[in-house]
């Protein structure tokens, strides 16, 4: 339990601001790294490399934020009905405009690409870092991030 707390005391706010921005809802990201840290805890016995704990308890977090964003659709509900107090919070925001497309563009990417952005930007984690934890090969994860961004980049030039 000890050795398992001080890795997780390093890894939480990575965690939590993934999943906010993934989620976009401050309750639903609680409750995904909540899930994903009970998960973690029940199997990290099972973990032989204790030094990819971040990486692996980052996989079990996105899939947690997976699992949950399917049952939102399988409901058939939008997601401002799932957050309507994100529009107040966002109006309060020093430059709401600028925000606004940044976050449009953002969800505009296809899934695998927002999960890369917000790794690296939120996370903080490398490009290395990111390929262990969606098992994808260091390259693909450079060319997709890079791709994303010019993506986000075209969206809000026009």
């Amino acid at each position: 339990m000890k050795e398992f707390m001080q890795y997780y005391e390093k890894i939480y706010p990575q965690m939590y601001r993934t999943a906010w921005f993934y989620l976009q809802n401050k309750q639903e990201a609680e409750d995904a790294v909540q899930d994903a840290v009970l998960i973690a805890y029940e199997k990290f016995y099972q973990l032989k490399d204790k030094e990819k704990f971040g990486s692996w308890i980052m996989q079990i977090l996105v899939n947690r934020c997976r699992k949950r964003m399917r049952t939102w659709f399988r409901k058939e509900e939008c997601m401002e009905d799932i957050c309507p107090s994100q529009e107040k919070s966002l109006s309060e925001e020093p430059d709401f405009a600028t925000t606004s497309a940044i976050k449009q563009a953002f969800w505009e990417l296809q899934e695998e690409e927002r999960f890369i952005v917000a790794l690296s930007v939120f996370g903080g984690y490398t490009s290395e870092e990111i390929s262990g934890i969606l098992n994808k090969n260091h390259s693909t994860i450079r060319s997709r991030y890079r791709r994303a961004l010019q993506k986000m980049r075209k969206k809000l030039e026009v």
